[in-house]
């Protein structure tokens, strides 16, 4: 991963919404804590001012007080003032002839704070007491100067400071914990920027634990497997159908070439028809191909609700049959789909079955498992069972297919299949004493909400 990732990097972004955030919330702590200081320093100063100037209150009201008022740190600046802002009475630091502050005390409130700032900057924390509540009552004053802590910008220096240091750190650790975390993206990431469409081959790591992240490796994994099996299906189908269609193209070829070179030896119109053939064969190829396309597409079909068994025994009276097909298809068993498909898929199982039966067909529709089961049984040579599954192969066709139809595609049962499958159902081959059965299972319509 890049040291300097761009400000579209989630790396980047939460580590300055980590810092913004914790910023944000130091910088309301750091006033609180700024404000909270300056508060209780300065309530401790009054407090000792205020104990300073109670003292010597009860002394001038006793008249015991020197002229020179002994005092000590911190609080080493009192003064006794009359009515007249005349100094009474100063301790050593304080000024013998002005006094502290101007503030005096009503008789309804004798007791007050002031900070009173001078010329120079520096200030004083004083309390200011008046002896009596009469007209002409004076006022002890008992003072501290204001610390550096509080008369510089030291505390708001420090404050931000710890703000400052903070936030890196909790920058920091954002940076290195959303790194940590998003390192095997960076894997993921790097792996499939590999990963090509001649080889997909290749898996994504996928890192240890069961976080969302390794859920997401074994996802990416699961998928790149499923496309690697659907281009390999595909690649071998492109194989199959070169093949398949390349077949009738050469004996068309042949045939219209050997017109051309011995016109004398080679009776036309047998080569029309033999071409007309060859040409109606690529023709059922090229359209089963198509119908493929379109199911594996998932085209939307507008589904309508069928009546099944009216549908089978509809179909099965309008096949041509070479031996008696014998129909028990009930009416009122609906489900929901596209009746061209299914008459597709009927007409592909009954012709299936009068190619192959020897002497009769069944055909019967019942409901089974929420669903409804048509099943297409003949009695002829049947299914090896190692074959059932490869009759739904596109292009397979078994020996005695090719034996009775040599004209076939054999995309009959994929197609049937796929579209059993876009209808949520299924098509397989049922074990039977004889001959083939076929089973499609659809799903009713009740099942279905």
């Amino acid at each position: 991963m890049s040291p300097l990732p761009g400000p579209h990097s989630i790396r980047a972004r939460y580590t300055a919404a980590a810092a913004g955030f914790s910023l944000l919330i130091l910088g309301v702590l750091g006033v609180t804590v700024d404000l909270a200081t300056r508060y209780r320093i300065q309530e401790d100063i009054f407090g000792q001012a205020e104990r300073v100037a109670s003292q010597w209150s009860a002394a001038a009201r006793g008249g015991v007080v020197p002229r020179r008022i002994p005092a000590y740190p911190p609080a080493d600046l009192v003064q006794i003032v009359n009515s007249r802002q005349r100094v009474l009475n100063a301790s050593g630091r304080a000024s013998a002839t002005v006094p502290l502050s101007r503030l005096r005390p009503p008789p309804n409130n004798r007791f007050q704070r002031r900070i009173e700032c001078g010329g120079a900057g520096s200030c004083v924390l004083l309390k200011a007491i008046r002896l009596t509540p009469d007209t002409d009552s004076g006022v002890v004053y008992a003072g501290i100067r204001e610390p550096d802590l509080l008369a510089t910008h030291r505390l708001d220096y420090l404050v931000v400071a710890g703000i400052g240091l903070i936030t890196a750190v909790v920058a920091w650790m954002a940076w290195m914990l959303v790194g940590r975390t998003l390192r095997p993206v960076e894997g993921i990431r790097a792996r499939i920027s590999e990963i090509t469409v001649s080889d997909l081959s290749l898996r994504v790591p996928v890192p240890p634990g069961r976080d969302e992240l390794t859920q997401l490796a074994t996802t990416v994994n699961h998928t790149l497997g499923q496309l690697e099996s659907a281009v390999e299906e595909q690649r071998r189908f492109a194989s199959t159908t070169s093949h398949e269609l390349r077949t009738p193209i050469t004996g068309l070829r042949m045939q219209l070439e050997e017109s051309l070179h011995y016109p004398d030896d080679v009776d036309p119109q047998e080569t029309i028809r033999a071409a007309l053939a060859t040409t109606g064969r690529l023709e059922a190829i090229v359209d089963d191909l198509l119908q493929l396309a379109r199911l594996r597409a998932a085209d939307p079909v507008p589904p309508e609700e069928i009546d099944l068994g009216e549908l089978v025994a509809a179909e099965v009276k309008a096949q041509p049959c070479r031996v008696p097909a014998r129909v028990r298809a009930p009416a009122g068993l609906r489900i929901s789909g596209s009746r061209m498909q299914l008459i597709r898929v009927m007409a592909n199982l009954l012709t299936n079955a009068q190619r192959h039966a020897e002497s009769s067909v069944e055909i019967t529709v019942a409901p089974v498992d929420d669903g409804v089961a048509v099943t297409v049984a003949d009695d002829g040579l049947g299914i090896p069972p190692a074959h059932r599954e490869r009759v739904f192969e596109r292009f397979v066709r078994l020996d005695d297919g090719r034996r009775r139809d040599p004209g076939g595609t054999g995309l009959g049962l994929a197609i049937s299949r796929d579209i059993a499958r876009a209808h949520h159902g299924t098509l397989r081959v049922a074990d039977s004493q004889r001959g083939a059965t076929f089973v499609l299972w659809l799903p009713l319509m009740d099942s279905l909400r």
